[in-house]
């Protein structure tokens, strides 16, 4: 008879790499890719049912550019326990001073012109790249994709990036990709990011610290049709007759970087919106500065 404790912590554990992989926005199969490990066998890791070795774990949170460490514990720090203690009695418009007072004491406030750089964050399917596009051109600054410059940054396409180098060789690219549109861009810019830029606290904290970030936010239907009318189903592989695991991994992803993508600055839900519609509520959200037009004149 199987130890209730055992078969408790082997649970729990794959509820953790299951909710690993789905913030990483990676399938079972590029799991297993990267890990070297069979898709069987993480099949049974995240059912609960695997004999997992330390090798094995290394190996899993490895492929995910985590920790060991981070795989296995998720309790806070005691000081941001503190913290969260403290900023969970205040309304919104005090967390709203707090936000500005921490931002500005620690370097992760306007990094001189930030309101000029607009990122869009969201899911794939949400509309980032039309209405990145059209807000450019109202605002008349350059239009860039994140994953264009990412490619540029490393002379190779992005499949090849994660082939070669993995989740960690890829997010550092993606850092320095950052750092340079930054600079690249100071009179202004509007940008498209990956989905799952959110899952990495570094250089999502580098995003914040430099882009003004708004998170185009539609429902997990509307994200796939959107996603299959494009005829691209990447990151959800969607095959013949598997419909429905697909959209149970978009609300897995969706679910797991809900919280990660409301620390946006803006939210604009797109859902049963219009591409206008949906411009017009962009266009309020983001800060208003002059264009190089009305700044010459």
């Amino acid at each position: 008879m199987a130890d209730p404790d055992s078969s408790t912590t082997l649970a729990e554990l794959g509820a953790r790499v299951r909710a690993w992989r789905a913030r990483r926005g990676m399938t079972r199969k590029q799991l297993a890719h990267d890990s070297g490990l069979s898709e069987r066998f993480l099949a049974d890791v995240e059912g609960g049912k695997g004999n997992t070795s330390i090798n094995s774990l290394e190996a899993i949170a490895g492929a995910l550019n985590i920790t060991i460490l981070e795989l296995l514990q998720d309790a806070p720090r005691p000081a941001l326990a503190r913290l969260h203690q403290l900023l969970s009695r205040l309304d919104e418009a005090q967390l709203e001073q707090a936000h500005a007072m921490l931002a500005g004491t620690f370097g992760f406030g306007d990094a001189h012109g930030r309101e000029r750089r607009i990122a869009l964050i969201g899911l794939r399917g949400a509309g980032k790249s039309t209405l990145g596009a059209q807000l450019a051109a109202e605002r008349a600054v350059p239009f860039v994709e994140l994953d264009r410059e990412i490619e540029r940054e490393a002379g190779t396409s992005m499949n090849e990036i994660l082939l070669l180098h993995g989740q960690a060789g890829y997010r550092r690219y993606e850092r320095r990709a950052l750092l340079r549109i930054a600079e690249d861009h100071a009179e202004g810019v509007v940008m498209t990011t990956g989905g799952s830029i959110v899952s990495e606290r570094e250089t999502f904290d580098l995003l914040q610290s430099h882009f003004y970030c708004v998170w185009l936010k539609a429902s997990p239907e509307e994200h796939m049709s959107r996603v299959v009318a494009q005829g691209d189903t990447r990151p959800f592989e969607t095959t013949r007759g598997a419909t429905q695991e697909a959209m149970e991994d978009i609300r897995r992803i969706l679910a797991s970087r809900e919280p990660l993508y409301a620390r946006a600055d803006a939210v604009i839900d797109t859902a049963h919106r219009s591409v206008k519609q949906s411009l017009k509520d962009l266009g309020r959200a983001v800060p208003q500065v002059p264009t190089p037009e009305k700044e010459a004149a």
